[in-house]
């Protein structure tokens, strides 16, 4: 078995026992434990447990791995390899009780700086679908035992996903970016997880994806779907507080990034 895919079936056993606690505290109810950049994004208790969870797993199986939490923070390795986790992402989705949100797990080489690390390995367990979405460098892209492939025509207009930032003083930007974007879209979809919506993308659901103001543990697994699926993934205008992250097949990926470019 080559280090990769070692990497990544680490990553979906963990993602997947992850993924189930979360789904136990959520039917179980769950405690609003402190509130983040703004009242809108929330954070509970469950977050914080499952990220230790893993945070605990990877302690105990890779020890010498570096760690990028969105709950806990960083910790600095020595191996090369830095785990960067999302241990509930769509928070929201997860508070009020909708079933779209998902565990993010992915090894990156490089150190915990996105602008410099090579995914290597990743997954993303949607619980409530059961849906297990897996990656390895080099190895393809699966749900399950299916390779993933990202469309590459797009006829009748894309089927696009983004999202919203939870500071209202940005929503005016992202609105006007969604203007500029729809004369390629068949229509918008806004599912509130960065990490499903770049799985989906992996898989043909969706044609393609775009959002600013993504954090590393966003997009770490999820990127390496995409482009595991044959898809691209670049982001733009990463000296600024707000990146944009653009993923698709190539084709549709030069027409968005062709629109954004220019405001960027």
């Amino acid at each position: 078995m080559t280090p990769v895919l070692s990497l990544q079936e680490l990553a979906a056993d963990i993602a997947r026992e992850a993924g189930e606690l979360a789904r136990l505290r959520r039917a179980d109810g769950f405690l609003l434990a402190a509130t983040k950049s703004t009242l809108a994004d929330i954070v509970t208790e469950a977050d914080r447990e499952v990220e230790a969870l893993i945070r605990a797993r990877l302690d105990a199986e890779r020890p010498d791995d570096g760690f990028l939490g969105e709950e806990s923070g960083g910790g600095e390795g020595t191996s090369g390899v830095t785990w960067v986790v999302d241990p509930i992402d769509g928070t929201v989705n997860y508070a009020y009780g909708m079933p779209a949100y998902s565990v993010s797990v992915a090894a990156v080489e490089g150190g915990a700086d996105p602008n410099s690390w090579r995914p290597i390995a990743a997954a993303v367990y949607a619980p409530v679908m059961g849906e297990l979405f897996t990656a390895a460098r080099g190895e393809g892209a699966w749900l399950g035992d299916v390779r993933l492939a990202v469309t590459d025509e797009t006829p009748a207009g894309a089927l696009l996903a983004t999202g919203f930032g939870y500071d209202p003083a940005t929503h005016d930007g992202d609105l006007v970016t969604v203007r500029q974007i729809m004369p390629l879209a068949r229509d918008l979809r806004r599912s509130g997880s960065a990490a499903l919506d770049l799985s989906y993308v992996a898989a043909g659901r969706l044609d393609g994806y775009f959002e600013r103001g993504l954090k590393p543990w966003d997009f770490a697994a999820g990127a390496l779907l995409v482009s595991e699926a044959g898809g691209v993934v670049t982001r733009f205008d990463t000296a600024s507080a707000r990146p944009m992250l653009i993923a698709a097949g190539a084709p549709l990926h030069a027409r968005i990034s062709g629109i954004l470019d220019k405001g960027i």
